[in-house]
């Protein structure tokens, strides 16, 4: 993706790309698109082994997974490489959009996660949004996450889930935006708030979770439910 006056995406010179897809067509045209847009593309693999291998090497920025590979389920690659990479930032393109795939998947860690049926634009602005650290669905899987976020929240809670911090209203309002996959712009804008008070609510309750970003932000309210909507 370029921007309006034809530019590749601020840093995009500066992100090296691993990808990792079984189907050698597949990630041709992928790592063409990547390199097109102005991406390092440091490595493209079609195995799960291969992709633990490539990334202790080259150490990407950014890695592209496809959840089918021939090895090693996709969601396993996901966490064995951010054991080894804590700072890598995970997009998975997957022609599979079961809920349990999805869930699994941002459970591991991943910060967005886009359907192979996504056009080059839509998956090239995915990786730039996923780059930046912002949590990327496509359009109906967001809404599966926040299903999930809600069905945990509805749940008995037990003694462990008294440890919870206390958010405030608009804390928990901003983290149920960030986790539907908004940008801090758009939820400026939603919320009516300035760009800078959207960020320091953010950094507030990263702070009260001790959580490190984003995509953080959007497994913990997977896994622990803070709201109803």
């Amino acid at each position: 993706m370029t921007t309006h006056d034809g530019r590749a995406p601020a840093g995009a010179a500066d992100t090296r790309v691993l990808i990792v897809d079984d189907h050698p067509m597949w990630r041709d045209a992928v790592a063409r698109d990547l390199a097109a847009a102005g991406y390092q593309v440091v490595a493209a693999v079609g195995e799960g082994r291969a992709a633990l291998r490539a990334a202790a090497a080259v150490r990407p920025d950014l890695a592209v997974v496809d959840l089918q590979l021939p090895d090693v389920n996709g969601v396993e690659v996901i966490r064995g490489l951010l054991a080894a990479l804590p700072a890598l930032r995970v997009l998975v393109l997957s022609a599979s959009g079961e809920h349990q795939d999805v869930l699994d998947a941002v459970k591991a860690g991943a910060g967005g996660y886009l359907l192979k049926s996504a056009s080059a634009a839509e998956f090239l602005d995915a990786v730039a949004r996923t780059a930046a650290g912002d949590a990327v669905f496509t359009a109906g899987l967001a809404a599966l996450v926040l299903g999930e976020f809600r069905r945990l929240a509805a749940a008995p809670r037990g003694e462990a889930d008294d440890q919870v911090p206390q958010l405030t209203e608009r804390e928990t309002e901003v983290l149920r935006l960030v986790a539907k996959g908004l940008t801090y712009r758009q939820i400026a804008e939603r919320l009516v708030l300035s760009h800078r008070t959207v960020q320091n609510h953010v950094q507030n309750t990263l702070g009260k979770l001790q959580l490190h970003n984003r995509v953080e932000l959007v497994r913990y309210v997977i896994e622990n439910g803070l709201a109803q909507e």
